[in-house]
């Protein structure tokens, strides 16, 4: 499952702990990093884990002073979190999640569980993520219906959308005119061919201001294909 090659950041300050949880995760496929405090953790975030298990108590400042510092930073904010703590209070869990924690597990846990509520987080992640799509800096994003170039927002019509994220799924490969008027109007809709040729000159003008037309590439005799390997 593809959430199995996910790298999982420890950051639990007992030792005996930390090596029992780096040790389990590892033999169920995972990538593990691991940090004894909350500045070694904020050091191994240079590493880009996907997932973080963290512990309420830490040397230094406690693990929702962490959770607090990576919300602060919209290149980590979106990384779920689970807290992993031996406060077992009500009070304590509401706080954990109202911080941003994405779940919270009381000491002792079990395994099982614990790895059941990875999963979970994983495959959520995954699933969310897998509606945008990012190519070379181009992201389309499938269920806002908006397509952004370093953070600049892409103004195309429905049908360019429809092409561009049509083209992005299917990159490298060559359509023909006929086959993307299947694929991009259907059956029921009658275009000629050169309707296809009107909205790709459509879609590289829009693409233009950003130096991403000549991804949109005619190949001769064939059709059309979009690549990011650009031939000089």
């Amino acid at each position: 499952m593809a959430e199995k090659t996910a790298k999982i950041l420890v950051v639990e300050d007992e030792r005996a702990i930390r090596e029992m949880l780096v040790l389990f995760l590892k033999q169920q496929q995972f990538d593990v990093i691991e940090a004894p405090d909350y500045p070694t953790a904020v050091k191994k975030m240079a590493e880009k884990p996907q997932l973080i298990l963290v512990d309420w108590m830490l040397p230094g400042r406690s693990g929702i002073q962490f959770i607090q510092y990576l919300k602060k930073h919209p290149d980590m904010q979106s990384i779920p979190v689970i807290m992993l703590t031996a406060r077992s209070g009500e009070q304590d869990c509401v706080v954990g999640l109202s911080e941003g924690a994405d779940d919270y597990i009381t000491k002792p846990f079990s395994p099982k569980v614990l790895l059941a509520r990875i999963e979970a987080l994983l495959r959520r992640i995954y699933q969310k993520n897998h509606r945008i799509i990012d190519i070379d800096g181009l992201q389309l994003d499938q269920d806002a219906k908006r397509v952004t170039y370093q953070q600049q927002e892409v103004t195309l019509s429905h049908t360019e959308f429809k092409l561009l994220d049509f083209f992005m799924h299917n990159k490298e490969k060559v359509y023909s005119r006929e086959q993307l008027l299947d694929f991009i109007w259907g059956n029921n809709i009658y275009l000629e061919e050169r309707s296809v040729d009107v909205y790709i000159k459509r879609l590289r003008h829009c693409l233009a201001p950003y130096q991403l037309d000549k991804y949109i590439q005619t190949v001769r005799g064939m059709g059309y294909r979009f690549s990011s390997q650009i031939n000089d």
